[in-house]
Order: structure tokens, then C-alpha cells, then sequence
């Protein structure tokens, strides 16, 4: 199971009584990473998962826009599970569903996934910031899940740091992976030919890049 670099709650942020976490790096990208997203997700229908949801405020900026399909917030770790469905509350809106414990070492992901209680046959699936800063099991475990539960026509979006050909694309990116090295050596911002690899095991292909503030990318996975 993936630690964490930071665990929303413990870092000093602000905690409200309910459970609400605030996340300083939701209020930089939350309109960058819809730009993004909206774009392959416009007239659709169905249900999304997102993967790693920490606070839980990404899915709500995300569910605000889209009425037609329903979010399936998630994570492993309980504090940010419990600010997910704070935030669910909070927020008031109908298509937002409780999180969901899922372990993505677990290529299953979690059992109401395949019980009946989770969403089936899903539109789309998201994931930010969880892969550099997980084993790289993790990343197995998410494109297998992902290639078993993604519809024909449903995608996979990554958001974070990679390197392109063995290389950063930026100081920053490069500073980053080393400290996260040091601190875990199976952490480390990914190569896009490696996760390729990785899609084209599980039957799915690289059919979008976006760059994005901070130096980092958007990358959606289709079905081969």
C-alpha cells in the first residue's frame, strides 16, 4: 500500500470541524485540470471514478460541471476519506457518490466494484498526483483496474510530473524526483514511455498529451 508525501490534515492546513481538509494545490490547478478534462468528457454520461481523491475538492469543483455524470470519489487513506464525504455533504450535490476504499496495489481495486455496489462500465477514470508518489505497483494495479472497468469508449486521465525519453522537463521536476527518491526509492516522477508500456499491457494507448502549469502534463489513455 502507498504512503504518503503529505497527508491533508497533518500538514498545518486548515481542518474545519466537519472533517473538510483544504489542499493549497487545489486553488493552482483545479481550472487548468478541467480545461483539460472537459474538452473528452463533454456530452458524456455515466459514471467516473476518480483515484486518489485526498481532500475531495476536485471532485466537487468537477461534478459543479458536469450534471450528467456521476463521480465516484476514492482513496486509502481514512482522514481523507472522511474529507471527501465532508466535502460530499458540504457541497449538496446529487451526483457526487460516498468515497470509496480503494487500494491500487489491488488490480480489483476494491470489492464494490465488482459486488454491485460500486459503478460499472465507467465513462471515464481520474487520477492526479497519486503514481510519483506510490510504488510502482501502484501504477499496475491502476491500469489493470482501469482496462477492466473503463467502457469501449472510456478514458483515463493522469495529471502530474513525468519525464519524457529519460529526461525532466523542467529544474524543478528533477529536484522533486530526487528528493522523493531519497525518501522512498520506489517513488519518483514516471516516464511517459514507461506508462505507455504500461497502457499498451493492459490494451490501452496514449491518445493525448496537454502540458500544464507547474511543469506538469495531462495524459489520456483510450482503448487500443
Amino acid at each position: 500500500m502507498a504512503e504518503y508525501v503529505v497527508e491533508f490534515g497533518r500538514d498545518g492546513g486548515r481542518v474545519e470541524p466537519d472533517g473538510r481538509l483544504d489542499a493549497p494545490a487545489f486553488h493552482r490547478n483545479h481550472e487548468p485540470i478541467w480545461a483539460a478534462l472537459e474538452k473528452h468528457l463533454a456530452g458524456c454520461t455515466g459514471s467516473v471514478v476518480e483515484l486518489g481523491s485526498g481532500t475531495g475538492q476536485h471532485v466537487v469543483h468537477f461534478a459543479r460541471y458536469t450534471p450528467e455524470l456521476i463521480w465516484w470519489p476514492s482513496d486509502l487513506n481514512q482522514r481523507h476519506l472522511k474529507s471527501i464525504e465532508a466535502w460530499r455533504v458540504h457541497a449538496g450535490l446529487p451526483n457526487i457518490r460516498s468515497p470509496l476504499r480503494i487500494d491500487l496495489t489491488d488490480p480489483d481495486w476494491c470489492p464494490e466494484m465488482k459486488t454491485g455496489q460500486g459503478p460499472t462500465s465507467l465513462a471515464a477514470v481520474f487520477c492526479a498526483n497519486v503514481i510519483h508518489i506510490a510504488p510502482w505497483a501502484v501504477a499496475e494495479g491502476l491500469f489493470a483496474g482501469a482496462c477492466r472497468y473503463l467502457r469501449p469508449d472510456g478514458k483515463l486521465f493522469l495529471y502530474g510530473p513525468f519525464k519524457r525519453d529519460g529526461k525532466h522537463t523542467a529544474l524543478s521536476n528533477a529536484v522533486f524526483d530526487t528528493s522523493l527518491r531519497e525518501g522512498n526509492p520506489e517513488w519518483g516522477v514516471r516516464d511517459i514511455g514507461d506508462v505507455e508500456s504500461l497502457a499498451r499491457g493492459a490494451g490501452l494507448r496514449l491518445v493525448d498529451t496537454t502540458e500544464m502549469p507547474a511543469n506538469n502534463l495531462a495524459l489520456v489513455f483510450a482503448r487500443s
